[in-house]
C-alpha cells in the first residue's frame, strides 16, 4: 500500500510540475502581443478494483458500491484560452489589431503559410508589408507593397490598404489584408514567435475579407495585448505550489510507513 502511495503522489507531482511550467510561460508572455494564455487540463489514471460495484453479497443482495483505488493523475491536454485581449492604442499606421475571429496570414521563408494575431507590421527594403522580428521577416499573404513615395498609409476595418503619395491628395488602394479562421483554433500548433501552423486538429483555414463570413474586423493604430491576467496567474501559481507540497508530503508519509514496516520486521 505504501509503495503505491509513492507512485500515486509522484504522478501528482509530475502533473503539477507541468502545470507550473504552463503558468510560468503565461507569466513570461504577459506583455507578448496577441498571446493567448494556456490552461492545463487534468485527468485521473487507472483504478485498482478490489470489488466491483453491484456484485452479490452473501445474502444475494447487490452491493451499492465497490472498492476502487485511484492510481494518480496526469495532464490530459494544454488548452489555449482564445479570449480577446485588450487593445493597446499605439497610433502607429502599420499596427493592426483583429477585433473578433481570425488570424493574419504570413509566408515563411520556407514557403509555408503561417498564422498570427500579432499585427505589428513593418515595411521591408522592397516596400512589402511583413510580420517579423530582428532576424526573419515574413511577408503578409497576399503580398501588399507600399510605394516608396507614400506619405501616409490607411488600413480600413475591411482590410483595405490605401496610400497617399507625394504630390497627391487622393487615396490609392494598394491591396487588401485578408484573414483566416479555423473551425478549431485550439488545434493550431504554436511555433513561437507569435506564429501558428495548421494541423489536422485545427482543420483547413477559411480565408476572406475582414468583416465577412464570421471574420473579425481590422483596427488600425492598435495592437491586441496578451490575455494573461497576472493576478489570476499568481493565485493559480500559489494553489499549484501548495498542491505540489501536499503530494510531496504524501511521498514522505509513504516512505515513513515503509520504514516503520521494515523496523517491525527487524524487531
Amino acid at each position: 500500500m505504501s509503495v503505491q502511495t509513492l507512485y500515486t503522489a509522484a504522478t501528482g507531482m509530475e502533473a503539477l510540475q507541468q502545470k507550473l511550467d504552463v503558468i510560468a510561460n503565461n507569466l513570461a508572455n504577459v506583455n507578448t502581443t496577441g498571446f493567448k494564455r494556456d490552461r492545463c487540463n487534468f485527468e485521473d489514471l487507472f483504478y485498482r478494483t478490489e470489488a466491483m460495484p453491484g456484485i452479490q453479497d452473501a445474502s444475494g443482495q447487490y452491493t451499492p458500491v465497490g472498492i476502487q483505488t485511484g492510481l494518480g493523475a496526469k495532464v490530459q491536454s494544454t488548452q489555449a484560452d482564445q479570449t480577446q485581449g485588450a487593445f493597446q492604442q499605439t497610433n502607429q499606421p502599420l499596427d493592426v489589431a483583429i477585433q473578433g475571429n481570425g488570424y493574419l496570414q504570413v509566408t515563411d521563408p520556407t514557403g509555408q503559410i503561417l498564422y498570427t494575431r500579432a499585427g505589428n507590421l513593418s515595411v521591408n527594403a522592397n516596400g512589402q508589408l511583413v510580420v517579423g522580428d530582428a532576424t526573419v521577416g515574413r511577408l503578409l499573404d497576399p503580398a501588399i507593397s507600399i510605394p516608396p513615395t507614400a506619405t501616409s498609409v490607411s488600413i480600413g476595418s475591411n482590410g483595405t490598404v490605401s496610400v497617399v503619395e507625394a504630390g497627391s491628395t487622393t487615396m490609392q488602394q494598394v491591396g487588401v489584408v485578408q484573414l483566416a479562421k479555423f473551425i478549431n483554433p485550439q488545434g493550431l500548433l504554436a511555433l513561437g514567435g507569435n506564429l501558428f501552423s495548421q494541423t489536422d486538429a485545427s482543420g483547413a483555414p477559411t480565408q476572406g475579407v475582414p468583416g465577412t463570413n464570421g471574420l473579425g474586423s481590422i483596427q488600425q493604430g492598435s495592437l491586441e495585448a496578451s490575455n494573461v491576467e497576472p493576478v489570476n496567474e499568481l493565485i493559480d501559481l500559489i494553489t499549484t505550489q501548495r498542491s505540489f507540497e501536499l503530494n510531496s508530503q504524501a511521498v514522505q508519509a509513504g516512505d515513513q510507513i515503509m520504514q516503520d514496516i521494515t523496523n517491525l520486521r527487524r524487531g
